[in-house]
């Protein structure tokens, strides 16, 4: 009876001790699940906020205002008097014939260039040819004739006034004979000066008179701009002084100059004075008649912080750039000295080397953040330095 109870007790016990032990490996279970939730969780979140980390670069990297930025130098600028005028040539010549008669041929066109006493056209020259013969012919029968008589006068044969007669006709069958040769001569029409022909005005077959213009030819190498300075300007203008020539219809090119003639007199009616200035032409880009701007120097800056106008924002009457530090667009206002049509001397507030904004600037406020997505480099069309080199 006994056995058998301690068998019931030892069944008992071992049922709980199993119990206890499942109830252990499931809390075991739970737990291990509910931590590899909260890693799986925490990995999660962790991946999410480095997305969001990078979105928030990118969107911060979105946010800056594109640029395109130049880098501030030095240079030379100068001050000048800008006036307008008409180019002409210094050496022109209208050809006219000096003899009555038919163009036979024609060696020159408009815009061939031509030198001094080449032949630019042929009259019919037979008329002038027999004529200068028969003058010849003349001469030389008289000239013997003239060599008899002076022997017979040396022989005391004939008197002194049959050999002074003699000498006189002689002398004139002479001229006679050089005349119809000059005349043959103006049958071929020459260039008076080296240059270019402006014009011509006769075709072949056009018979033609002495007061007939055939021709005009210009000297392009040098030309002149003729302006009319103010009264007020007259200490600063001088003979000899620098120049430079701009066109709108030419761009990106100066041609060199000096002033040729000063007027000394001021018209009382406009209060100007008389300016000639002469202007190289080596290029052969120029044309007269032409419209230019001339630009006479009456002082130069050596080293001067300079800005391209590009750059430069206008307000009022006052001037401003951006200038980029660290990714920040400053707005710095100008204290501006001499300037020319493209760049603008800065006085204070720009330093050499400072990064300004070129494209980009318009609506820009300060301190805003910008991206430089290009640098330009600073040149100008010209050096001051090329542009008015004299001749």
């Amino acid at each position: 009876m006994l056995n058998k109870s301690y068998m019931i007790i030892i069944i008992t016990l071992i049922s709980i001790s199993f119990l206890f032990l499942q109830c252990g490996n499931s809390n075991a279970e739970e737990k291990a699940n509910n931590t590899s939730t909260a890693d799986s969780a925490s990995v999660k979140t962790d991946s999410t906020s480095g997305d969001q980390a990078n979105s928030g670069d990118e969107k911060k990297e979105e946010d800056l205002i594109p640029v395109e930025v130049t880098n501030i130098q030095k240079g030379k600028i100068s001050d000048y008097i800008l006036l307008s005028a008409n180019l002409e040539t210094e050496k022109m010549a209208d050809i006219y014939s000096r003899v009555e008669g038919i163009v036979e041929y024609i060696y020159k066109q408009e815009g061939d260039a031509v030198n001094k006493n080449q032949v630019l056209l042929k009259l019919e020259a037979e008329e002038y040819d027999l004529a200068e013969q028969r003058a010849r012919l003349n001469y030389e029968k008289q000239d013997a004739d003239f060599k008899r008589l002076k022997a017979m006068y040396e022989q005391n044969l004939i008197s002194k006034e049959e050999f002074d007669q003699a000498d006189f006709t002689t002398k004139t069958l002479n001229i006679e004979w050089q005349q119809a040769e000059l005349n043959l001569s103006y049958t071929r029409i020459k260039a008076p000066i080296n240059g270019v022909i402006g014009e011509r005005l006769c075709k072949p077959g056009d018979r033609i008179q002495p007061n007939d213009k055939l021709y005009t030819v210009i000297n392009t190498d040098e030309m002149i701009a003729v302006v009319y300075v103010p009264e007020k300007e007259m200490g600063s203008v001088r003979k000899g002084q620098t120049a430079f020539i701009t066109s709108d219809n030419i761009r990106r090119e100066h041609f060199s100059g000096n002033i040729k003639r000063v007027s000394p007199m001021v018209d009382a009616q406009s209060g100007t004075f008389k300016v000639t200035i002469a202007v190289n032409n080596k290029k052969n880009l120029l044309k007269a008649g032409m419209f230019i701007n001339t630009h006479i120097i009456t002082d130069t800056h050596e080293n001067a912080i300079l800005v391209p106008k590009t750059a430069i924002i206008y307000e009022n009457e006052l001037m401003s750039v951006f200038v980029v530090k660290d990714s920040v667009a400053h707005k710095v206002v100008l204290e501006t000295g001499f300037q020319d049509h493209e760049k603008v001397e800065v006085l204070s507030g720009i330093n050499s080397g400072d990064k300004v904004i070129v494209i980009g600037q318009a609506g820009l406020k300060e301190k805003t953040r910008v991206k430089i997505v290009s640098e330009r480099e600073n040149t100008f069309a010209l050096s001051i330095d090329e542009a008015y080199k004299g001749i």
